[in-house]
């Protein structure tokens, strides 16, 4: 009896080992939205403009969670932004000076100095902010969004539909059906 208990782990390791077995609380390299710091996207717009999504959360949001476990986790929203933007993860809340350019943020209240640029001095979390692959403020979008009104958001954005149209317009001609005209 002995034996065949033994047999029998050895059996589930080997075959966890083969067949790729993880936990559900580890992820594929190439699964997900490929976050940059704020940091990393400036540099890499520098050789290859592309616009910019910025996450900006505090770790006591519980609707940026949200966010994270259903919007950012969304088929379509992963491998539209990793192929339209740089995406950015902010911590509102975070210490320790962001240098961008020729320009230097730092902290020194609760709220990063970045943050309250990004939000226009009125912080609220999550808020997504869109810029432009000039480093250009778009458009900053405060609260949470499902993962089919996001998309609609970073499609208008991605697609520059936000420089020919209003939003209501451009969903009413994408989305005849769900949204008609007025």
């Amino acid at each position: 009896m002995k034996n065949r208990f033994s047999a029998f782990i050895i059996f589930c390791v080997t075959l966890a080992t083969l067949t790729g077995f993880t936990s559900g609380s580890e992820k594929r390299a190439d699964e997900g939205i490929k976050w940059l710091t704020i940091e990393e996207a400036y540099a890499k717009m520098q050789k290859e403009p592309r616009k910019i999504l910025i996450d900006v959360y505090t770790d006591w949001c519980g609707w940026c969670k949200v966010m994270d476990r259903e919007t950012f986790k969304n088929k379509a929203v992963v491998e539209y932004i990793n192929k339209k933007y740089y995406a950015v993860k902010l911590d509102a809340e975070q210490k320790g000076a962001i240098t961008l350019g020729d320009k230097k943020f730092t902290s020194q209240g609760r709220t990063h100095d970045l943050a309250l640029a990004l939000t226009n001095n009125q912080p609220s979390y999550p808020t997504t902010v869109f810029l432009d692959d000039t480093f250009q403020m778009i458009q900053p979008l405060p609260g949470y969004m499902k993962a089919k009104e996001f998309h609609e958001v970073i499609t208008f954005i991605g697609e520059n539909y936000h420089k020919k149209e209003a939003f209501e317009t451009y969903k009413a001609k994408t989305y005849p059906g769900l949204y008609p005209a007025k």
